[in-house]
């Protein structure tokens, strides 16, 4: 995996070698996953999670993992850089999400997004990241595409979400999606299988009432192939939009 996601960060333009970048950390398996290959890679991460309070003490444990994580890795690295002689970066922000989603009307979950964007778009320009990586993969990819599809949507819609997008909050941001090339079984077998490094799980993310969720289930029931067509349908939709934006 991760010569694949190299490749694809070079694809893509994503980092330059050495790069400074913000990465958004849960403390799940895909953002584990891309702290671990970022890390592997060469690049110079700042940690940022997002604590929202919406899971009680799991709210607070995952917050505690993810510190204690970026510990590990960074004593795992055989070649430590200068700028790892003092511990990665990590930063949290705590969020009263409730509050903010009734405030501007939102539901929970686009109350969330809305939050952590626009932190992650502060916190970026004040550590001098250029870039923000988000461990989005292809599961993600074929949610969104199915969740589009059911909503009705055209050319644009069914691009799904792409490998680089401006970071339209503040300053001159972008978000990146290095995990887009692969899948989220082979990323658990990445950190179980092949690296030995520990996540933990979103309660949430079984809960249905979701529509995202509800997508994630039926898709449970997909083979991998199936969900890489998809994912895969996106890139094309993708090459389509932008020739007929020429």
């Amino acid at each position: 995996m991760l010569r694949r996601v190299q490749k694809y960060i070079r694809d893509h333009e994503m980092l330059s070698a050495g790069e400074r970048v913000l990465a958004a950390v849960s403390g799940g398996a895909d953002s584990i996953a891309l702290l671990d290959v970022l890390l592997r890679s060469g690049y110079e991460c700042v940690v940022a999670h997002c604590n929202f309070h919406l899971r009680g003490e799991e709210s607070d444990r995952d917050e505690q993992f993810v510190r204690q994580t970026a510990v590990e890795l960074a004593e795992r690295l055989k070649i430590r850089p200068k700028w790892m002689e003092k511990g990665i970066e990590v930063h949290v922000r705590d969020f009263d999400t409730i509050t903010y989603a009734r405030k501007t009307k939102q539901s929970i979950e686009m109350a969330a997004r809305e939050l952590r964007y626009a932190w992650f778009s502060e916190l970026a320009e004040e550590r001098g990241c250029k870039s923000v990586a988000v461990a989005h993969h292809m599961n993600d990819q074929a949610e969104t595409i199915l969740l589009h599809m059911r909503r009705g949507c055209g050319l644009k819609g069914m691009c799904g979400m792409w490998p680089v997008t401006e970071l339209k909050v503040k300053g001159d941001c972008r978000v990146i999606r290095p995990l887009l090339c692969t899948t989220h079984d082979y990323i658990c077998h990445y950190l179980k299988d092949i690296r030995g490094i520990n996540w933990v799980e979103d309660s949430t993310n079984s809960d249905t009432r979701y529509k995202r969720n509800a997508i994630r289930e039926e898709l449970s029931h997909y083979s991998k192939a199936e969900i890489e067509h998809i994912a895969q349908l996106a890139e094309h939709m993708q090459e389509a939009y932008l020739k007929i934006k020429e």
